[in-house]
């Protein structure tokens, strides 16, 4: 087995892979939503107890927002998405309405 206080204990090749997929997976996720706060470089030299947490509390705010946008209720008819919403007259501003009563509008027939 050789030197076992560095690195990983084992010598199955198929747990090594699957390990270091894990730790590549976590630093890809730590460095993308991290949102450009955390290079590669950074991430893979931290110690695992503060790469550990960071992952930790990226995941944990990424599932509050998820829950928040599942809890909003849509306020769109999926059969008819016109009657969702209410109707509303913009109101004319002051300064058109000089403008639209003098002007004078001529009819084609």
């Amino acid at each position: 087995m050789g030197l076992t206080f560095f690195g990983l204990t084992s010598d199955d090749p198929q747990l090594i892979s699957e390990t270091k997929a894990l730790v590549y997976k976590q630093i890809h996720q730590i460095c993308f939503y991290g949102q450009g706060g955390y290079s590669w470089p950074i991430v893979y030299n931290m110690p695992l107890y503060l790469r550990r947490f960071i992952f930790n509390e990226i995941k944990i705010y990424h599932d509050s927002q998820n829950e928040q946008s599942n809890n909003k209720t849509s306020t769109v008819n999926p059969q008819n998405p016109q009657q969702s919403f209410p109707k509303q007259k913009v109101p004319t501003p002051s300064s058109l309405k000089k403008e639209i009563k003098s002007a004078s509008y001529t009819q084609y027939k």
